[in-house]
């Protein structure tokens, strides 16, 4: 695949990504009322879980989209007189919003499944704590188009333990109780750290690899689908019983 090529299905990707998933959240915010009260905890944070994922990525993607519409992904704007590179911008902001999103999938476990935090949970909670410290640094280079090694491992790290965390309670319980959508969820966290994982150790090595950021991101467009249909849209029979509409 040519630069080119490669440059403007990147872009497709991106701009149809962002309309899918802040139509995803938009969805949500609407159907609110309609959520069973039994589910309505766990419906609030998995709207709050996607609102900051799309808000994230609106960051990461979308400034990846003006980068390349500003003649490539070294562009940069000026901010307080200050030049900084729209892509390590956008780098920054996702890195922020998705520890947020696995801090709440984290607590999402714990309501949907009915379960209090022990040792484990709170060496999850300690993952995104560090995350967030590992992030200060200047060594981070936020600036650069394409993230300093070693460092992007040891930054990512603890986002790793605190994913695969998430992924490994939620299919644990979730098989435990035949909880078929949760556990497809937990199925599509692990599919997002399977393709992200060899971009964090390669991407330096191997630019094209990037391309499996592709599939990542579908994979949460599915974790959202999965989470919707089955707080807010399943819920749609209970709402029209309390309204004495006919189902």
């Amino acid at each position: 695949m040519s630069e080119e090529l490669r440059m403007w299905v990147e872009v497709a990707f991106n701009v149809i990504y962002l309309v899918v998933i802040w139509g995803l959240v938009l969805a949500m915010s609407r159907n609110r009322t309609k959520v069973a009260p039994q589910n309505r905890r766990a419906a609030d944070i998995t709207l709050w879980a996607f609102a900051l994922l799309a808000l994230g990525d609106t960051g990461h993607v979308g400034f990846r989209v003006i980068a390349y519409l500003h003649g490539g992904l070294e562009a940069t704007i000026s901010i307080l007189g200050r030049e900084v590179g729209l892509v390590g911008l956008g780098a920054l902001s996702t890195s922020l919003t998705m520890t947020l999103f696995y801090a709440l999938m984290l607590e999402l476990w714990r309501v949907r499944f009915d379960k209090r935090y022990g040792l484990f949970e709170f060496i999850l909670v300690g993952s995104a704590v560090l995350r967030f410290m590992l992030m200060i640094p200047a060594v981070n280079e936020w600036n650069s188009v394409v993230p300093p090694q070693p460092w992007s491992v040891v930054r990512n790290a603890p986002l790793i333990v605190l994913g695969l965390g998430v992924a490994f309670l939620t299919l644990r319980d979730a098989i435990k109780q035949g909880d078929q959508v949760f556990k497809w969820i937990g199925i599509s966290i692990l599919v997002s750290y399977a393709c992200y994982i060899p971009v964090i150790l390669f991407v330096q090595q191997v630019p094209m690899i990037g391309m499996l950021m592709i599939p990542k991101t579908i994979a949460y467009v599915a974790i959202g689908f999965l989470a919707f249909n089955e707080l807010y849209r399943k819920n749609k029979e209970y709402h029209d019983l309390a309204e004495g509409q006919p189902v």
